[in-house]
């Protein structure tokens, strides 16, 4: 072999230089589509499967603080069926909210604040939905409240001391007297804080006479994800609803929440 022909094969070759960028290059791109597939899977989770809530009223303290950030099981109710004492979060039926001023945030905050929500890390539209107890299912005849203080679904007497909060001195669990069925496709929804929850007692004048359609729900609250102080699992309480009976959804409301 010639020295010239040697010399060809050698100018060939990738300099050392070369196969640095390139591989620099062939790592950036690898990185790049491994961000754009977690976006892509974080994005499914958050559409379909989970989300991420932020508490901004005290009526469910104290099992929710105000500014806890909550993850929410959005199988429910679509895939799994709502339960008697599920923490549900839902959009406003009409007239629960007042009417909300939209926060101005500078573009880059905006901006972060827009991806991280495509992931289901952050929720701009918190203040739009409300957070409450499911008390009532549709046909369920719920009152309040009893000689002991206590309210009745279906007739049956309900222990709710796991889970409400009451002011000092009260055994009412509810300050003011209630009775309502709930109609087909709604639910009857509670705030654990109970002197201080705007819920299905003092909604009866809105378009929806204090009931939530169970197609505004967009899942069940399973788990205080932060501050990590507070880090819990939200429990649904089966014993306190063991003994309500089910009953046959009605066609049409029958009794008004107050």
């Amino acid at each position: 072999m010639t020295d010239t022909s040697q010399e060809l094969r050698r100018d060939r070759r990738p300099s050392r230089g070369s196969r640095r960028k390139r591989g620099v290059l062939l790592f950036l791109r690898d990185l790049l589509i491994i961000f754009v597939i977690a976006i892509m899977v974080s994005f499914v989770v958050k559409t379909f499967l989970i989300r991420s809530f932020f508490i901004p009223s005290e009526s469910m303290r104290e099992t929710l603080q105000v500014h806890d950030r909550i993850i929410v099981n959005q199988l429910v109710p679509d895939v799994v069926p709502v339960e008697r004492g599920d923490v549900v979060v839902f959009q406003d039926p009409g007239g629960w909210l007042a009417p909300s001023t939209p926060i101005e945030q500078n573009p880059i905050v905006a901006s972060v604040d827009w991806l991280l929500s495509l992931v289901g890390l952050s929720a701009p539209d918190s203040n739009d939905h409300l957070i409450k107890r499911v008390i009532g299912l549709p046909g369920d005849h719920v009152q309040c409240c009893n000689a002991l203080g206590q309210m009745s679904v279906n007739g049956v007497p309900l222990d709710e001391s796991p889970y409400v909060t009451l002011p000092v001195g009260d055994s009412r669990v509810s300050r003011d007297d209630f009775e309502a069925t709930v109609p087909a496709g709604s639910l009857w929804v509670m705030g654990d804080n109970r002197y201080n929850s705007k819920d299905s007692r003092y909604n009866g004048e809105t378009p929806g006479k204090g009931f939530v359609p169970i197609d505004n729900v967009v899942g069940r609250a399973f788990v205080v994800s932060w501050p990590l102080s507070h880090w819990a699992w939200l429990d649904n309480y089966p014993g306190v609803f063991a003994g309500v009976p089910d009953s046959t959804p009605s066609t049409a409301p029958s009794g008004e929440g107050r």
